[in-house]
């Protein structure tokens, strides 16, 4: 029954093979509940309040929970509706843009709910069939300055969250190397273990490399806190440079706990348009698709590639129902209050492993719902054990650079300003508009208007609004 449903020995596969592959992408990509907690759930939102619970304490178990049961939900179908070996969750650097970019300006509630209106825009873009001719319009070599945009955004976001790059006081220079331009403290001696640890890992490709770092350096954190009582870097009252970024690592009282699912529902569709203005509002929304959009495609792109999946005529199977569940996954993940979920190129790893059908997204699923019981292990993750990972996912989306034409000006000063403004001004909305505005300017200049699609001189033009709205909002004011 399972080898007729998932088409298992028709694609040259067995049902181990399967099971083996969704448990080597669940190891490869788990780390993303511990770690979007750590981005999301210690982020105050523009009331100043944290996600979860009461709001004026972080709740970082309910999102694990949640994280992992959306997680979950969506693999599985993923796997039994498309039939492809994909994994879905949160995706990493679109929580950082959620949490930084979004909620920093509103309410958790608003910025779910833009969450959910992209995700909504997402599928009527599929049925309609526009998601093809949006994807046709950003050249692609600006679709890879924008993921490696977002690689450099959150290794700076990791290497600040460690406290290895640290703000200064005062003065002309903006960050420096921790604390006074001295790495202080036993934190950053964890921070360095945990990176050099992942590292090592990927270079051997190590099979889930990220979660075993995460784990490992999550252990001798605890130790070195257990033997040196360090506490946190800010208890409230006074502050510690040597301390914790987060949490202060100690064993759990409880390991086993059952998972708070209070999360899912709280959000405010129309709240983000009382709080911004209607353009900001668009932007934001804009933002997220363009983003979750383009991962989508190169992810599946990647995964159909890597297992050759690809058809008779070169196109993917089953094409449609996966775009589609791509989009369900935005409004998820909204829904959710854990951001917007997207599929994982860590689904690459399974898929190296023999999967080829849906089957190994079923395992995957299953075993990201069995993690739900497990959410209290969160609270013991430091930032300076989790962080390192956000370091190597800059890293492997940087990579991506050496696809980039620098000889064309009109590609090479697009995708330069789009890769260093996302960190530069902590914004990846901002590198987007940037790479936007500067490829029409320079077709037009070059006489080679006619080679920019008409949604991108439309898009330029929002986001001119949207770097203009201050001198915009004065004169509209007068």
């Amino acid at each position: 029954m399972l080898d007729s449903y998932f088409k298992i020995s028709e694609r040259g596969s067995t049902i181990a093979r399967e099971i083996r592959g969704g448990f080597v992408t669940f190891f490869t990509m788990a780390y993303i509940v511990a770690l979007n907690p750590l981005i999301i759930g210690l982020t105050k939102d523009g009331d100043g309040k944290y996600l979860g619970g009461d709001g004026s304490h972080p709740n970082l178990a309910m999102i694990a929970a949640m994280t992992a049961l959306m997680a979950g939900i969506l693999t599985i179908l993923m796997g039994s509706v498309a039939n492809f070996p994909l994994a879905l969750a949160t995706g990493l650097g679109l929580n950082t843009f959620v949490a930084i970019g979004i909620a920093s300006k509103m309410t958790w509630a608003d910025a779910m709910g833009l969450v959910i209106i992209e995700g909504v825009i997402i599928v009527i873009l599929v049925l309609t069939g526009v998601r093809a001719a949006m994807f046709r319009a950003v050249p692609g070599q600006l679709k890879i300055a924008i993921a490696v945009g977002i690689g450099l955004f959150i290794t700076l976001v990791g290497l600040v969250d460690a406290g290895f790059v640290r703000r200064t006081g005062a003065g002309p220079v903006p960050v420096q190397l921790g604390d006074n331009g001295n790495l202080v403290g036993w934190p950053i001696v964890v921070f360095a273990f945990g990176l050099c640890l992942m590292i090592a890992l990927v270079v051997r490709k190590v099979k889930g490399a990220l979660l075993i770092g995460i784990v490992v350096t999550t252990v001798l954190a605890v130790i070195v806190e257990k033997a040196f009582k360090i506490g946190p870097n800010f208890d409230g009252t006074n502050v510690n440079p040597k301390g914790w970024g987060l949490n202060v690592p100690t064993i759990p009282s409880k390991v086993f706990a059952k998972p708070d699912f209070s999360l899912f529902g709280h959000i405010d569709l129309t709240g983000a348009f009382n709080r911004v203005t209607v353009v900001s509002a668009i932007l934001l929304i804009f933002s997220l698709l363009l983003s979750d959009f383009f991962d989508n495609v190169g992810t599946v792109t990647a995964i159909a590639s890597e297992g050759g999946l690809f058809d008779s005529d070169g196109l993917i199977p089953n094409i449609d129902r996966i775009l589609l569940i791509d989009g369900i996954a935005a409004v998820g993940g909204g829904m959710g209050n854990i951001s917007s979920n997207t599929s994982y190129i860590e689904s690459a790893s399974g898929v190296g492993e023999g999967a080829r059908t849906g089957l190994a997204s079923v395992v995957t699923g299953i075993l990201f719902l069995l993690t739900t019981f497990l959410a209290p292990l969160v609270a013991v993750i430091p930032y300076e054990a989790a962080t390192p990972a956000l370091v190597i996912v800059g890293f492997l989306m940087m990579s991506q650079i050496k696809n980039i034409d620098w000889q064309d000006y009109g590609i090479a000063i697009p995708a330069f300003l789009t890769m260093i403004l996302m960190p530069f001004t902590y914004s990846i909305s901002v590198g987007i508009g940037a790479g936007f505005v500067s490829h029409v300017l320079v077709r037009v200049v070059q006489g080679r208007r006619k080679e920019v699609h008409a949604l991108l001189y439309i898009a330029s033009a929002l986001f001119v609004v949207y770097f203009l709205q201050s001198p915009i909002n004065i004169w509209t004011s007068k």
